[in-house]
């Protein structure tokens, strides 16, 4: 059997007195891919930082942590920063963040390269910094800067980074998060061969099991700074032994119970909808070119009906979204709400605006964190003639807190006192406090826990029942667009390529490119019996 790479034995981790980690073993060999995996807060980044040296202030870690042999707890920091990018590379969750939007992508891997070789000739460096953007399958000029790429190349890019210098281990903390599945499928086949074609071992960190179920070699659970369950892949998904592995795998496939929509006629139409944007001149002289992100779209929403949009980043969904929101101007077509036009002269209908609302993605990102609840839920009230004020208020926030299952006494918190998943249920309770009769789900869930996820998917089965909402749904994650939705439309390159009533699309779908979509999709396996 091949000698583990890196050895974890009892490592615990305390921040400024708080154990965050307790009692930690674990091994990864090479070639080995070994998923850690659990809900936010069970200590899988944290792991991944002690194991990189990359502890916060105020950190103290004990036990071993060793790479080939050498503890590396016992190094001092300057021995760190040459086993980091050699040795160790890391893959971030976010590589927005990860990369440096005023250098060039080709500039940016080849510091790695320079950091550890500073003797390296520059041209030498962007030679093997072109390699490895090729080794990760990108063909790009090294002369673009992160803006201009999408998600998926972005993400090769850090991967391009830490594979650099062929490091022995190689961590991706959660690095799928936000991509779409043909994306998602492209980067975990990329992570797949480099194991195979380089030799390294990886620590792949995630909270979805589907992610990992048909790629990780072994797979270690993790509870509150404990591994609570490990084994072989195929051995822990068919055997749950540990009640906290059984609930996330319920969570994973849970499918919220839809209540029967009432046929009672259309709410939002959108007839022959295009969107242009303008772009930059080839050289001063010349007519501006344009853009057309979404082309001649044409769809209708019942009252009560639930709607699921899906398709790659860049198919246009968010344009579509914020021209049905009153955002974004439209070049042709019409877009009404009960027979109410959303543009009236060009501008948006703020009268029909009152009656649609949004829930973000990033439930943290769309509050203003300096603000209490009261104020943060109330922010749509603007939108009212005659917005309600006094003892009237109060009672609007506490029944908008209620119905997403928050109590009223949290009107007077700030947004920081609240998990991802609460957060998100304040974000509903904020588009939900004047009445609207169509919200719409913008990557609602795509960043939650599992059993956050499930949570919120009853919740929003639930609102559907009481309210009789309407809602368009808008997802990369084809499991979950197909528990919460009637009816699903397909979106690629600006056009409604498919659309008709989930199951049957799912089942069957006839579209080509609803086929990859579907085939590209994680599963995760039934266990046994």
């Amino acid at each position: 059997m091949t000698e583990p790479l890196l050895q974890i034995d009892g490592l615990s981790v305390t921040i400024h007195g708080k154990a965050i980690l307790d009692g930690i073993d674990l091994t990864v060999a090479p070639g080995e891919i070994v998923a850690l995996t659990g809900e936010s807060g069970s200590g899988k980044s944290m792991t991944a930082l002690a194991t990189i040296g990359l502890l916060p202030q105020g950190a103290q870690a004990a036990g071993k942590l060793s790479l080939g042999g050498t503890n590396l707890l016992s190094l001092p920091e300057w021995q760190l920063c040459e086993v980091r990018g050699v040795d160790i590379g890391m893959v971030f969750q976010e590589p927005m963040t990860a990369l440096n939007p005023v250098q060039t992508i080709g500039a940016q891997v080849a510091e790695t390269i320079l950091q550890h070789s500073p003797r390296t000739p520059r041209a030498k460096a962007r030679d093997k910094a072109r390699a490895a953007l090729h080794r990760c399958g990108l063909d790009l000029p090294l002369s673009r800067y992160p803006h201009e790429l999408s998600g998926g190349q972005r993400q090769r890019v850090v991967i391009a980074m830490a594979i650099a210098l062929r490091p022995r281990l190689l961590i991706a903390d959660e690095p799928t998060t936000a991509l779409d599945v043909t994306t998602q499928a492209q980067i975990l086949d990329l992570l797949q061969d480099l194991t195979r074609t380089e030799g390294m071992a990886l620590m792949m960190i995630t909270h979805d099991l589907a992610v990992v179920a048909n790629m990780a070699h072994r797979i270690a659970v993790m509870q509150n700074g404990r591994i609570v369950e490990t084994g072989p892949t195929a051995q822990l998904l068919a055997h749950h032994e540990h009640p906290y592995t059984r609930a996330l795998f319920e969570a994973s496939s849970h499918q919220p119970h839809l209540p029967p929509r009432p046929d009672s006629g259309p709410l939002l139409s959108a007839q022959g909808v295009t969107c242009t944007y303008p772009l930059p001149r080839p050289h001063p002289f010349a007519a501006r070119p344009s853009f057309t992100a979404v082309h001649d779209v044409s769809f209708d929403i019942g009252r009560g009906e639930r709607v699921g949009l899906v398709g790659e980043s860049g198919c246009g969904k968010s344009t579509l979204t914020r021209a049905l929101l009153g955002l974004t101007p439209i070049a042709a077509g019409t877009i009404t709400l009960d027979g109410e036009a959303v543009f009236t002269d060009h501008r948006p209908n703020l009268s029909v605006r009152r009656r649609i609302q949004v829930v973000f993605q990033d439930p943290y990102g769309s509050f203003n964190p300096r603000h209490r609840v009261s104020r943060l839920i109330t922010e749509p009230f603007h939108l009212l003639p005659d917005p309600p004020k006094g003892p009237a208020r109060d009672v609007a926030v506490a029944e908008a807190l209620t119905a997403v299952g928050l109590s009223p006494d949290d009107a007077h918190k700030h947004i920081h006192a609240f998990s991802g998943g609460q957060r998100q249920r304040l974000a509903i309770a904020r588009a939900l406090i004047i009445r609207p009769e169509l919200i719409v789900f913008d990557e609602a869930v795509s960043a939650l826990d599992v059993r956050v996820r499930a949570q919120i998917l009853d919740l929003m089965a639930d609102l559907s029942a009481s309210y009789g909402l309407a809602y368009l749904f808008i997802s990369h994650d084809l499991s979950v667009v197909r528990g919460v939705t009637d009816r699903v439309m397909v979106m690629r390159a600006g056009r409604i390529v498919e659309q008709g009533p989930t199951e049957r699309v799912f089942a069957a779908p006839a579209h080509a490119y609803t086929q990859s979509l579907l085939a590209a999709a994680p599963h995760l396996p039934a266990p046994a019996a």
